[in-house]
């Protein structure tokens, strides 16, 4: 079977259209933007570990925003001149899964950066209590 046949099977139209085609979800729509529980958020195609809940913050933009990735290495950065702007594109580096973009606007007291995500490219996996 083809890589994209594999993933036409495995994620749904959105999730697709997401994390193989580069699209966004609107801003204020996706599941995890308002979640506040402890756990890790992993790629939704490959099930990587990408970012972790402590990491999460709100930066009003919309979307799901972390400060940095839960490890080294797990994210790739790629220029993206779309859209007519200038702008870092950030992907699972194990299946190259589109997540979103990277900023330099977010929390000066950590790393500065805002890893701003689409819910559809994330699965979260809670921290069990107890």
């Amino acid at each position: 079977m083809n890589e994209e046949l594999k993933w036409r099977d495995k994620l749904t139209p959105e999730e697709y259209r997401i994390c193989r085609e580069k699209g966004t979800e609107p801003p204020f729509s996706g599941a995890y933007y308002n979640n506040h529980a402890d756990g890790r958020y992993r790629c939704k195609c490959c099930g990587e570990v990408l970012f972790e809940s402590v990491n999460k913050y709100d930066s009003g933009s919309g979307w799901p925003s972390f400060d940095r990735p839960a490890a080294d290495g797990v994210i790739r950065r790629e220029e993206d001149l779309s859209l007519g702007m200038r702008r870092v594109e950030i992907m699972c580096e194990h299946c190259g899964s589109h997540l979103g973009h990277v900023f330099e606007d977010g929390p000066r007291e950590t790393t500065g950066e805002r890893y701003c995500i689409n819910s559809l490219s994330l699965d979260f996996e809670a921290d069990k209590h107890g």
